[in-house]
């Protein structure tokens, strides 16, 4: 129990990064049924654009921003921060959704790559938080929403920068909900399993990863997401509004986390099983760990 309100959506703004498409956009409708107004983000601008004539359509009573922005540019995230607060002295909601995602071992990944996942996944989070933080405790009852991952309670093999960025979010979340419980902030911290998303579209594989590899992970990845994005939009929404402090979306996130807790260091043994399984049903071969 956070002993915080139920929050309230209506007439509140609510800023979502990551919402031309997946959980991003669905988050966008749903809020606006819900009677938020909007400013949504994302680096894609003709989807972005879509998705925000979409909800002015179907919502003609809200207000709809949408802004393109590159998360991995340092100085354009500030500025996006900065545009926001000063439009909006006050904000109800912030969800932190939009994610980017790297395939390949560790010695398989430049640090440049590893750097630009980071940059989107961590540090735009990061920067959003701190500087729209005083237009968040401005608004009495205001809430956070960090979307980390399944990789953000599980590290699995090839996934060291995802896992890396995902870890981060979910310590930083995690400090935040104790720190701004006084100010009337709710904290939620987001773990989605394989929710049908345009991530395994955008993800890069590390620049010394086999040619032969390449078809075998992003096929991996796909294969994995078949959760309803809108599904998993409504269950952080519900989230949001019980102001509740983590939530793990389908059945692939709840299992491993249960497996985590019950074996903390021998539970990647089973998970790869699993995965090899999965493997064998999309006709590829999956490396398990020895």
């Amino acid at each position: 129990m956070t002993g915080l309100t139920p929050y309230r959506f209506t007439g509140r703004t609510a800023v979502v990064t990551g919402a031309a498409s997946g959980i991003g956009e669905q988050l966008a409708h749903g809020l606006a049924a819900r009677g938020s107004d909007l400013v949504l983000a994302d680096r894609d601008a003709l989807r972005l654009d879509a998705v925000a004539e979409a909800v002015r359509s179907a919502h003609p009573g809200r207000t709809v921003e949408a802004l393109v922005v590159d998360l991995a540019d340092r100085d354009a995230v500030v500025a996006l921060a900065t545009g926001i607060r000063e439009r909006h002295p006050r904000l109800g909601l912030l969800v932190n959704n939009a994610g980017v995602a790297l395939g390949g071992r560790f010695d398989q990944v430049a640090v440049e790559e590893f750097e630009w996942v980071m940059a989107v996944n961590f540090t735009a989070p990061m920067l959003l938080i701190h500087h729209l933080l005083p237009a968040l405790t401005a608004e009495p009852g205001s809430h956070l929403v960090n979307v980390s991952s399944l990789y953000g309670l599980i590290a699995p093999p090839g996934q060291s920068a995802y896992s890396s960025s995902k870890f981060a979010l979910r310590g930083l979340s995690e400090v935040l909900r104790s720190e701004l419980l006084e100010n009337g902030v709710g904290v939620t911290t987001v773990h989605p399993g394989g929710v049908r998303t345009r991530i395994a579209e955008s993800a890069r594989i590390g620049t010394a990863v086999p040619t032969g590899d390449v078809e075998q992970h992003q096929r991996m990845f796909a294969a994995m997401l078949t959760y309803p994005p809108e599904k998993a939009a409504g269950e952080i929404l519900d989230a949001v509004r019980h102001r509740r402090g983590r939530v793990l979306i389908a059945a692939s996130a709840k299992v491993p986390d249960l497996l985590a807790r019950l074996m903390p260091v021998s539970h990647m043994r089973v998970i790869n099983r699993l995965t090899a399984a999965i493997a064998r049903r999309v006709q590829v071969k999956a490396p398990v760990s020895k």
